[in-house]
């Protein structure tokens, strides 16, 4: 008998939603490398990527009032499934209407659909958080493994520029382990000359 792959799951007021399992990068910090879980989530591989109306099934399923936003987020990169994920954006900003709408992502959207895709996010996506790694174009390559190669940095940080003129919030992270306080120094003035906030996220194991 195959396990119910999760769709939908809780962090903390957060209902998470995970679309697929593709992502571009391979990052060595990355929780799928060791684990295939988060918290009580239940499994994170998907037997196949939900279909739109999979989604909206396991969102209706959940009781909004126990969320404060919905985040896109799961064992892959959201924007590899753009189509469905603004699909269900529109759904929830019409049935959910009060939820934040978040998506974590490695900043390589424009690479993955071969176009820019931040207009697209306007009026549907509340928060998008990008993960900026590090300062450094030839480190970040190493930490994420990317295989857009080199110019995967410097396409984070225009995807992250981009935002801030369609989403109202734009953040930019890096985790704590990854990088020396010098470096975040240099994120954090990434972060001003965009106009992104700046997070240090903790690892987790």
């Amino acid at each position: 008998m195959k396990k119910q792959m999760t769709i939908a799951y809780d962090v903390h007021s957060g209902l998470y939603l995970n679309l697929t399992n593709r992502c571009p990068c391979a990052c060595t910090f990355c929780l799928r490398q060791t684990m295939d879980s988060v918290g009580n989530s239940g499994g994170l591989w998907l037997e196949h990527e939900p279909s739109y109306e999979e989604v909206i099934a396991a969102i209706d399923s959940c009781n909004p009032d126990k969320y404060t936003e919905v985040v896109f987020c799961g064992f892959g990169e959201p924007t590899e499934r753009l189509d469905v994920l603004l699909q269900v954006a529109a759904y929830l900003k019409e049935n959910w209407p009060d939820k934040k709408i978040r998506i974590n992502t490695n900043g390589l959207g424009d690479l993955v659909c071969g176009e820019p895709i931040a207009e697209k996010l306007k009026g549907l996506i509340d928060v998008v958080s990008v993960s900026l790694n590090t300062p450094n174009a030839e480190e970040y390559l190493k930490l994420t493994r990317s295989r857009f190669g080199i110019q995967s940095f410097d396409a984070m940080l225009a995807f992250a520029e981009a935002c801030v003129k369609t989403v109202p919030e734009v953040v930019m992270t890096t985790v704590d382990t990854t990088i020396s306080h010098e470096e975040e120094a240099q994120c954090q003035a990434i972060c001003d000359r965009i106009g992104a906030r700046y997070r240090i996220r903790p690892w987790e194991d």
